[in-house]
């Protein structure tokens, strides 16, 4: 299920985004100021981002910049709300990184219809640059990159490409000959332990950065990587 911050003042707007959103199988977290949303970003990076130009404190814009230009947070698709109608204002929004705009007032079915249609080409980028990332950690398989919250990690080619395996396949357990045929392209039983020992490279590489063990060892079955 797709994760939406929306940041917007006015509780009424709000609260019909979060609705309108879940009943379209969407989970939905509403910030009612730029700073709690800042602080939860830190903590979890969404899907996608619903970003209110007109803010307490700071404007929406500013922080579209902001978000730009961290190589973190530069990937996640942001739409923008307004009240505005003005030519001028979708076009700094758009220049400065805006997937899209949404004037209000706006009809629900918009509102899903325009999410989807962003999702879906920031999907399409996404596997293009085969990008992948959770909860921090973000994986550039065409830059051979990882890093968690701007910390890079070294990994070996064979580590690379074990990490990308498990991330790209969240969830599901592969039992260690399964993962030695895929990544090491042979079958036998005696070199398991071959799997073994790079996965606890990799967890030691990943805990050094100070991100989270996401490699969870499943008793009797195997390796899988966190939902």
């Amino acid at each position: 299920m797709k994760l939406i911050y929306c940041v917007e003042d006015d509780p009424g707007i709000r609260e019909l985004i979060s609705c309108t959103l879940n009943t379209a199988d969407f989970t939905v977290i509403g910030f009612e100021e730029p700073q709690s949303f800042l602080l939860e970003l830190k903590k979890k990076i969404p899907d996608l981002i619903l970003l209110d130009i007109m803010l307490p404190r700071t404007d929406g814009m500013t922080i579209l910049k902001k978000l730009k230009q961290d190589s973190l947070y530069c990937d996640i698709p942001v739409i923008m709300l307004t009240a505005k109608s003005m030519e001028i204002d979708k076009v700094n929004g758009l220049e400065s990184g805006a997937d899209d705009f949404i004037t209000k007032p706006f009809g629900v079915l918009e509102l899903i219809a325009r999410v989807k249609a962003v999702l879906r080409r920031s999907g399409k980028r996404q596997e293009e640059r085969k990008i992948l990332e959770f909860r921090g950690l973000i994986l550039d398989y065409d830059k051979r990159d990882v890093s968690y919250e701007n910390n890079p990690i070294m990994l070996t080619y064979k580590e690379f490409e074990l990490l990308f395996y498990l991330m790209l396949n969240k969830g599901i357990v592969f039992s260690r000959e399964k993962i030695l045929q895929k990544i090491w392209g042979y079958d036998y039983e005696g070199e398991t332990r071959t799997v073994d020992m790079h996965i606890k490279t990799i967890r030691q590489k990943i805990e050094l950065s100070g991100c989270p063990n996401y490699i969870k060892t499943v008793r009797s079955a195997g390796y899988k990587f966190e939902e």
